[in-house]
């Protein structure tokens, strides 16, 4: 059975060793320890398809404690439909906290372009004496 070094499992991941070592400590990783003192970890391949699944769920946007629940949960000897149903409920979160924030930035967004489009407005229809740039553009276009 294959296994990995802390820094095998940062490079192919494009990750830090001190992240591999944050999620050790927050229980997604139990690597093997060996050497004198145990300095060494040595990650199996469990523990691999572990980190894996932990950073397609940050992608996702899982927190680290719904990651651990959901990886936690498929090394249990639970069934797949009690699994699958779960799954679908984190998800069914997930998506929800996601539309609401898409809303709030799709309102927020309206709200700047309003504030963009009165700004222009006002630029185009200020007098040119009180618009310094305007009255140097106009005194340019004069002489």
């Amino acid at each position: 059975m294959p296994t990995y070094t802390i820094t095998e499992l940062a490079k192919e991941f494009d990750i830090t060793p001190r992240a591999i070592r944050f999620y050790e400590d927050q229980g997604l990783l139990s690597p093997k320890r060996e050497g004198s003192g145990g300095r060494n970890r040595v990650y199996a391949a469990r523990e691999r398809t572990r980190l894996k699944l932990t950073l397609r769920g940050k992608r996702l946007g899982l927190t680290l404690s719904e990651i651990k629940n959901l990886v936690d949960m498929y090394e249990s000897p639970k069934d797949t439909e009690a699994q699958l149903k779960r799954f679908l409920g984190v998800l069914a979160q997930h998506r929800e906290k996601l539309e609401r924030q898409r809303e709030d930035l799709e309102v927020t967004l309206a709200e700047i372009a309003a504030h963009e489009a009165e700004c222009l407005q006002l630029l185009e229809t200020a007098p040119s004496q009180k618009n310094p740039a305007r009255r140097a553009a106009s005194a340019r276009k004069s002489a």
